[in-house]
């Protein structure tokens, strides 16, 4: 039986926005977490998923308040204020084992359920 290529496991959205020198708001990347992308990405290679985890550099994810952040799918789960630390434990515990590491998981008032579409054009009175 011929296999086709599988689909990834998950995909890890890791925000690479950084704020313009002088912007008032938080930034994602900052000389103190300008290496977290490179972190996750050899955290991945280092454990041999690449292929089935691929990390992926995205713009803002509009959560800057509470970054660096990065959200992995399936599951919506959107973890916040990340360090290497954070991120070797949750390669560990959610990627390798399937527990979501909560403590790490974006407040909740941050990030509530979605709107639909239908819904979010009723609400701008379309």
């Amino acid at each position: 039986i011929l296999m086709g290529i599988p689909q990834p496991a998950y995909y890890i959205f890791k925000c690479e926005q950084s704020a313009p020198p002088g912007m008032p708001k938080p930034s994602c990347v900052t000389p103190a977490t300008q290496d977290l992308f490179q972190h996750l990405a050899s955290t991945l290679m280092k454990n041999g998923i690449m292929g089935t985890v691929p990390a992926i550099r995205t713009s803002c994810l509009n959560r800057c308040q509470m970054g660096p952040v990065m959200l992995v799918e399936p599951g919506h789960t959107m973890y916040a204020n990340l360090t290497k630390e954070k991120i070797d434990r949750i390669v560990d515990e959610h990627i390798m084992n399937g527990n979501v590491v909560e403590e790490f998981v974006i407040d909740s008032e941050q990030w509530d359920e979605p709107i639909s579409p239908a819904d979010m054009k009723k609400q701008m009175g379309m």
